[in-house]
C-alpha cells in the first residue's frame, strides 16, 4: 500500500468492515479485461458467502478460474472543502484475494444462506424448500489475503 498512513493494521477493524458492509464486489478477468460483480454477501471466520444462479457470466468465469479479488467499503461520506481540490471522502475499505468453492451440499447451502439472511435482518426460523435450494448455488470464498484502508477521522 502506497499510503501507509491510511493502512488499517488492526485485524478487528478489518473484521468489522467485512462483517458490517452491505455490498461486496468480486473481480474477475475475461480475455484480459476486468469484470466486476456487486453482490450481497456474508462474512464468517475467513470466508465470504454469496448466493448465485447456477449459470451466467459470473459462474462461467468462476468455472474457468476460481481465484478472485474482492472489494468492500464499509462507509463513505463526502467531506467538503473550501477549494475544489480540498474535497475528500471519509471511508473504510477492505480489498483482498481468495479462492471460490462452489458448494452443492444442501447443508452447506443452508448454512451459507442463513448467514446471508441473518446479516440482512432476517429473524425467526429460516426455512428453505428443497426446490429453491436446488435452483441456487452457494459460493464460498476463502480469503487468502486482505488489506484495509481508511481516510478521515474514525
Amino acid at each position: 500500500m502506497r499510503r501507509l498512513d491510511k493502512e488499517i493494521t488492526d485485524k478487528n477493524v478489518i473484521e468489522d468492515i467485512l462483517t458490517k458492509s452491505r455490498i461486496c464486489r468480486f473481480g474477475f478477468v475475461e480475455n484480459d479485461e476486468a469484470y466486476i460483480v456487486p453482490l450481497n454477501f456474508a462474512y464468517s471466520e475467513g470466508f465470504i458467502y454469496v448466493h448465485s444462479a447456477h449459470s451466467g457470466k459470473k459462474m462461467d468465469l468462476i468455472k474457468q478460474n476460481n481465484r478472485t479479488s474482492f472489494e468492500i467499503e464499509y462507509y463513505s461520506e463526502i467531506v467538503e472543502g473550501e477549494k475544489s481540490c480540498d474535497w475528500t471522502a471519509k471511508y473504510r475499505s477492505a480489498m483482498g484475494k481468495g479462492v471460490i468453492t462452489i458448494e452443492n451440499d444442501i447443508t452447506a447451502k443452508t448454512n451459507g444462506l442463513n448467514l446471508i439472511m441473518r446479516k440482512y435482518g432476517a429473524k425467526g426460523d429460516l426455512v428453505y424448500d428443497e426446490a429453491s435450494l436446488s435452483r441456487m448455488t452457494l459460493l464460498k470464498m476463502e480469503i487468502e489475503s486482505v488489506t484495509g484502508k481508511q481516510s478521515g477521522d474514525w
